[in-house]
């Protein structure tokens, strides 16, 4: 932030003069005084910036950085390219806010223009919208989308991320909306008991493309089993696998939604992350949060102003289909330009070793004695496997600096991505070998 200067106590007075006041007091004149702060906070003393450095080194101490990770589950390491986080780092781009004023936030609302057109090329879908909080209030927000006085019924798949599922039925109990669960079988959704649960009422079916035990969905037939019905399809799909896998609009989705993490976001312990969302020409008035569009100022040149402004932040609150009033800009920009940076041949290339290393890994780990694969279907980057003592080999590993799985009801659930090595995986494999006194 170089280049923002605190102002001198004289530019302060000068500026409070400008305004016909005397003080900064009769900033505050309306202010009633039982709510002014009177006297110094009770703060702690202020230390130098070597105390401060000493103080926060002391800290990250306590911290644990894995050499090795193979957890996912929703928020995943991928390799950040260093152009990513040097450009975002920009000060223009850290401080911009809302663009209300068209005229004077042309760089922001071109960056998030730039962002819809690829979150589009990627989903295959007309209208992108920038953006909300994350994956999971995505997935919500679709299914709000797709409610109306015939149909209220939310179908969800049993296999999507918990934490998604959870957030539906938070946005459901709000509306009186009732969610009704699909269940899974091997590992995949149900088909059979999905076409038994929808009915005449059922608004809309979400599914992920991987689901949450890294398995692929028949997609094209739980589409077809679902628009049979008259119902809505909204599938959720990790965008680091849909430069190899086909995209929502391919599987005939009418909203594509999912957890944007993967591009250029590092775990970063839990966030800020960025819930894309993007559906058909068909929905795109329901489509909460802000769209830019682009236009031509009075000159005729390329322009871009905020879209579709009757929208939630501008009617009553209980009139509206949503409630998202804000954007995850700056993590919008991030996924813009780390799409920008790989590049489609870079996003393949991710997704093609993420898919053959935890091809690798599986193999190589149900070479050990009592580990083995849970389910029987394919999968693309995350897996489920039995292992036997599983707290005590997992303990092992993190002594080892190696983030194992995630423990899950059936097993483990591990993830691989390009970030790690072959060599990685094999000492990973030995340490779990080693864990077995083997």
């Amino acid at each position: 932030m170089s280049s923002y200067l605190c102002s001198t106590p004289e530019e302060r007075q000068a500026m409070v003069e400008s305004l016909g006041l005397k003080s900064m007091d009769d900033l505050y004149a309306d202010v009633p005084a039982e709510v002014m702060i009177h006297g110094p906070l009770d703060l702690p003393a202020p230390k130098s910036e070597l105390e401060i450095s000493r103080t926060m080194e002391s800290l990250a101490k306590h911290n644990t950085r894995f050499r090795t990770i193979l957890r996912g589950a929703g928020a995943e390491r991928h390799y950040i390219p260093s152009a990513v986080t040097q450009i975002c780092r920009n000060e223009i781009f850290v401080t911009a806010y809302t663009p209300y004023q068209a005229e004077v936030s042309q760089g922001i609302l071109q960056s998030i223009f730039e962002y819809q057109t690829m979150i589009c090329e990627l989903t295959g879908m007309d209208v992108s919208n920038a953006s909300v909080y994350d994956g999971g209030t995505a997935a919500a927000e679709a299914t709000a989308m797709c409610r109306d006085r015939k149909r209220s019924k939310v179908l969800v798949s049993e296999t999507v991320h918990p934490d998604a599922l959870s957030v539906i039925k938070t946005y459901s109990f709000g509306s009186n909306t009732e969610v009704i669960v699909v269940p899974s079988k091997d590992g995949v959704t149900d088909k059979e008991a999905l076409k038994s649960l929808l009915a005449d009422d059922s608004a809309c079916f979400y599914v992920q493309q991987p689901n949450f035990y890294g398995q692929l969905e028949d997609c094209d037939e739980l589409g077809e089993i679902v628009h049979a019905a008259g119902a809505k399809y909204i599938i959720g799909s990790n965008p680091a696998t849909l430069g190899v896998l086909k995209s929502q609009r391919e599987y005939g989705a009418d909203i594509a939604v999912g957890e944007a993490q993967p591009l250029g976001m590092p775990l970063a312990w839990g966030g800020p992350y960025l819930g894309y969302m993007a559906c058909t020409t068909a929905m795109m008035r329901k489509l909460p949060g802000r769209i830019v569009g682009e236009t031509t100022d009075d000159k005729g040149e390329r322009a871009f102003v905020l879209t579709m402004q009757a929208r939630e932040q501008h009617i009553r609150r209980e009139k509206a289909s949503s409630n998202i009033c804000s954007n995850q800009a700056l993590c919008a920009l991030t996924a813009s330009v780390y799409l920008a940076e790989m590049g489609p041949v870079g996003l393949a290339e991710v997704g093609d070793q993420c898919y053959a290393k935890a091809h690798y890994l599986a193999s190589e780990l149900c070479k050990i004695d009592g580990i083995e694969l849970v389910h029987p279907g394919e999968f693309f980057h995350e897996f489920v496997t039995t292992l036997p003592e599983a707290d005590r080999v997992l303990c092992f590993l993190e002594q080892k600096g190696i983030l194992g799985g995630l423990p899950v009801k059936e097993g483990v659930l591990w993830c691989v991505t390009e970030y790690c090595t072959k060599a990685d995986l094999d000492e990973a494999v030995a340490v779990i070998k080693e864990a077995y006194g083997k």
